[in-house]
């Protein structure tokens, strides 16, 4: 499946699935997973990362025993709404993982999305090595939150139309 537009992404989900949300970094994939309602998302263990296919498997896998309908991950842009290495390298991962995997995607905006997990892991007194360990699931339920509450968002114009 081709990574969709919002719309095209919301035509396509199926209720009562969980959704899934990535952070695709350099040495880790955060994953996290929404409810079935669409409502809360909560970070799951990160996908230690080696290669693209031993990744792929393992990401195939985790979305597989979850049973998710479709994949929210994010596109780290720079602060000026360009793309830079890290966006483009996103992007390459995704446009493979596509071809492996026919759920629905969508790409969201994830900027400033792990220095707010940061701070709220610091403000929970939340040790250094520990933030080390959750930064990138935390970082992916970060980001499939804002894809959530978007989605709310639409469902709620939909019901007043």
């Amino acid at each position: 499946m081709a990574i969709l537009s919002l719309e095209a992404f919301v035509a396509l989900l199926s209720p009562g699935l969980p959704l899934a949300g990535l952070d695709l970094g350099s040495k880790t994939i955060g994953l996290a997973l929404s409810d079935r309602s669409w409502r809360f998302a909560t970070p799951r263990p990160v996908i230690r990362r080696k290669k693209f296919t031993p990744d792929a498997a393992a990401l195939r896998k985790a979305l597989d025993e979850e049973h998710v309908a479709a994949i929210v991950i994010g596109l780290p842009l720079n602060m000026d709404g360009s793309e830079g290495p890290r966006a483009q390298s996103t992007r390459a991962f995704m446009r493979s993982y596509t071809g492996l995997d026919d759920r629905p995607a969508l790409f969201w905006d994830e900027r400033l999305s792990t220095v707010a997990v940061e701070r709220a892991l610091i403000e929970a007194d939340v040790s250094r090595a520990k933030r080390a360990e959750r930064i990138d699931s935390a970082a992916a339920a970060f980001i499939l939150q804002g894809a959530l509450d978007r989605l709310a968002g639409l469902r709620d114009l939909q019901l007043r139309d």
